[in-house]
């Protein structure tokens, strides 16, 4: 049997997403951007899922702009906002690399964040002294992908409004929709992506919030050419993907309050547990500030890939960090922006839960860590 404790990096898809999703695909196939009734019903369906994924993350349905999943919806967010307004954009250190590139592609800056991870708040206030009014973007993830913290956008967002009035406020929100309520914890922020396969959608779609009102001009589109989407984002529509993730995010949204508390029983037996195999095992950051799902460790003197190998010889899926970086011989910026040493990011785990996520899971895990980083150690 798989134990799978890598629901960060993708989760299975959802049998009421899948089950909206196929009968679109072999009968609702006309495109929606044409004229006749077929492709009207599909763009009916765009519709309807536009108005759920709205109600989800607290906006209005105009707001919403479909896209190939989160890292589109990062890039439209901080790209095309550079694009239409000039100036630079601000973000933290250890946000995905989604904001983080195009940020340093447009010769932005990076704030630091605290030894817990979250956002140093004097050194945001510090940048935007610093640059004013030339601050055209802030961006500040939700939470953290590899260790879930979970980010003070409500300080960073009243920050950001009295130092830079005329920024846009992004926040990337695709590790968050499981666990909290975007439309309070994201609702001031003037952009908001999110990722259909994090909350049991399928993969290759997303969407940006992007919301109407003093600070909404912009973004330029990214991709241009059929002029869907109100002119933000050229391309015909994923349709069955598009009503597959509204679908997983009304499911995911009406049973978070169920779901968390379970969840968060779950991770704290399991990190428990960790610590309890492994003595020395270092927990990142504060259990109470973060999400449900998350137990994120450092274990001295192990190389996480060989960790790995050896939990998924007992069937224990997991990862090292952000399944975005697997395989790149650097370690996680993201420990290295909170202080870890190079040794300790190397040795690094992340044991991420969902909604499917079951005790034997926790128990599978808990009896396969302890010997496999014994192992691992008698070897070096």
């Amino acid at each position: 049997m798989v134990h799978y404790l890598d629901n960060a990096a993708t989760t299975p898809v959802r049998p009421s997403a899948l089950e909206t999703m196929v009968p679109l695909l072999s009968e609702v196939y006309g495109n929606p951007s044409g004229a006749h009734r077929m492709a009207r019903a599909a763009n009916r369906v765009l519709d309807d899922a536009r108005e759920t994924m709205a109600e989800v993350l607290g906006a209005k349905a105009g707001e919403i702009v479909f896209t190939a999943g989160g890292t589109e919806a990062d890039n439209l967010a901080v790209t095309g906002v550079l694009e239409a307004n000039g100036g630079i954009a601000l973000c933290t250190t250890v946000e995905h690399h989604a904001v983080l590139d195009p940020v340093a592609h447009s010769k932005g800056e990076t704030v630091e964040v605290a030894r817990d991870g979250r956002l140093d708040l004097a050194a945001l206030e510090d940048a935007l002294t610093r640059h004013g009014d030339d601050v055209s973007l802030v961006s500040v993830m939700a939470v953290n992908n590899e260790t879930g913290m979970i980010q003070p956008l409500d300080e960073a967002i009243e920050m950001t409004r009295r130092l830079a009035p005329g920024a846009v406020f992004h926040t990337d929100a695709v590790q968050a929709l499981c666990w909290l309520d975007l439309s309070t914890v994201a609702g001031e922020a003037d952009m908001v992506s999110v990722s259909a396969h994090k909350f049991g959608g399928p993969k290759g779609v997303g969407c940006l919030v992007v919301r109407e009102g003093e600070r909404s001009s912009g973004p330029e589109p990214l991709l241009r050419g059929g002029g869907q989407e109100r002119g933000r984002r050229g391309g015909t529509h994923n349709v069955a993907g598009i009503a597959a993730m509204a679908t997983a995010a009304a499911e995911t949204h009406a049973q978070r309050a169920d779901q968390v508390p379970r969840v968060t029983a779950l991770r704290d037996r399991l990190a428990d547990g960790v610590l309890t195999a492994v003595p020395d095992a270092i927990e990142t950051g504060d259990r109470a500030l973060k999400t449900a799902n998350i137990a994120h460790f450092c274990f001295p003197g192990v190389a996480s890939e060989a960790l790995l190998i050896l939990l998924e010889q007992s069937d224990i899926m997991a990862s090292a960090a952000s399944s975005c970086s697997s395989g790149a011989m650097d370690p996680s910026h993201v420990l290295a922006a909170m202080g870890y040493s190079r040794d300790l990011a190397f040795g690094s785990l992340r044991l991420s839960l969902g909604y499917g996520s079951t005790d034997a899971d926790v128990d599978a895990t808990l009896a396969a860590l302890g010997p496999a980083v014994t192992r691992l150690r008698e070897r070096s």
